[in-house]
């Protein structure tokens, strides 16, 4: 899995179980760029309970305890017992199997109760692990069922070490009960290589082309971003290009129906377009024949937050589009506003206009705001480099 034209790399060898539910969601792309870009001596064995999404998110060294047989199953699972105990799952079972036939010695579970469902075996495995936080696991989850406190103070007792995406998120797992020396930033990495930078240029009376993509969550703001583009439609033409749909959530499926609303309360029916979830590649083609890129998060009523920050976001900022984005979580850490974007409040509409006028003022600043946005990402969000980092990261772990 590791990045092509790779060379043989003189470090000592490590092998690293991925350890997810379930690989691989079309919103974690994130999680398969990570393991895609580690470098040569690390041999990253992704072991979940079920696979998605296979064409998309292919891996060399998959182990799903769902592909299994079910003789094979009973096998695994006999074969796990005596080491595993109480602790025994279907998962932690292959887990064992993995880190005994291939010698692994680092477990790096994704999400926060993914790791505490691990937490006990790999413990028991006499394996390092590291956890990465996201999101929802560190802010509706504790916030709508308390007893994920007293979980997380469990896994927080047993691991090695806590990844966030920034520091507003490492503050909020810190009160979540994560002592301070197990915490660390860890910026997620896009691929950048990919991504071809072209400033976008706009000329006052052009139709403004405003891209949104996200799954449709509370937390995304879409309603938002739909009223202050209504507003400034009365000096502006636009046309609107939504990317993202509903999963099979109530309150996803809620929040549709709340876009939807919106669209026909703000009479933007006939400039918005939507497209449903679409591959990245296709995603990165749409970027490109848009101007600029809007994605107003907010903390969602049941507490739900981005965490870090969208990797969308960074992906569209690295494309040289103008982002207006909003001082949510750790967006700042990669959008400073002013510099590499504009950023308005949470739910504030007026702020929204605010920025969106900002850029229609002064399309000439485009370019060197693109610019500024593109050196930072290529500095602390490049997969490249972010790679390197955790492969780093998981070193120092299983020399503790």
């Amino acid at each position: 899995m590791n990045t092509p034209g790779q060379g043989a790399d003189p470090r000592r060898e490590l092998g690293v179980i991925l350890d997810h539910q379930v690989w691989l969601p079309n919103t974690n792309s994130w999680i398969h760029t990570q393991a895609a870009y580690l470098p040569a001596h690390v041999t990253p064995y992704v072991v979940c309970g079920t696979t998605d999404n296979l064409q998309q998110f292919a891996v060399e060294r998959l182990h799903s305890y769902a592909d299994l047989s079910w003789p094979a199953r009973l096998g695994l699972l006999a074969g796990a017992a005596p080491r595993l105990g109480t602790a025994l799952s279907r998962k932690s079972a292959m887990m064992a199997r993995v880190a005994r036939r291939y010698g692994a010695e680092v477990v790096h579970s994704h999400f926060g109760y993914t790791g505490f469902h691990s937490a006990s075996a790999v413990r028991k495995l006499g394996l390092k692990h590291v956890v990465t936080f996201y999101g929802v696991d560190m802010s509706a989850l504790p916030a709508s069922d308390a007893r994920w406190r007293e979980r997380y103070h469990f896994l927080f007792s047993q691991v090695h070490q806590v990844l966030c995406e920034g520091p507003c998120m490492a503050a909020a797992v810190a009160r979540l009960g994560c002592p301070e020396e197990k915490l660390r930033v860890h910026h997620l990495g896009i691929r950048l290589e990919q991504l071809e930078f072209r400033p976008r240029v706009w000329q006052p009376g052009e139709t403004l082309k405003v891209l949104i993509a996200a799954s449709f969550r509370e937390k995304k703001g879409i309603p938002y971003a739909l009223e202050a583009l209504a507003r400034i439609r009365a000096n502006v033409p636009i046309e609107v290009t939504l990317v993202g749909d509903a999963g099979r959530n109530p309150k996803s499926i809620a929040e549709k129906q709340r876009i939807h609303a919106t669209v026909a309360k703000c009479g933007l029916a006939s400039v918005v377009r939507f497209m449903g979830y679409q591959p990245w590649r296709e995603l990165m083609d749409e970027a490109h024949r848009h101007h600029v890129f809007l994605a107003p998060s907010i903390t969602g009523s049941d507490g739900d937050t981005e965490g870090g920050a969208p990797v969308g976001l960074i992906e569209m900022a690295a494309t040289g589009m103008p982002v207006v984005s909003s001082q949510h979580a750790d967006i700042p850490e990669v959008i400073e506003h002013g510099v590499g974007g504009l950023l308005a409040a949470e739910r504030d509409v007026d702020g929204l206009v605010d920025c969106l006028r900002r850029l229609i003022d002064a399309p000439e600043q485009w370019a060197t705001m693109a610019a500024a946005a593109r050196r930072h990402i290529e500095r602390e969000f490049d997969a490249r480099k972010q790679g390197e980092r955790l492969a780093a990261v998981y070193e120092r772990v299983r020399g503790l």
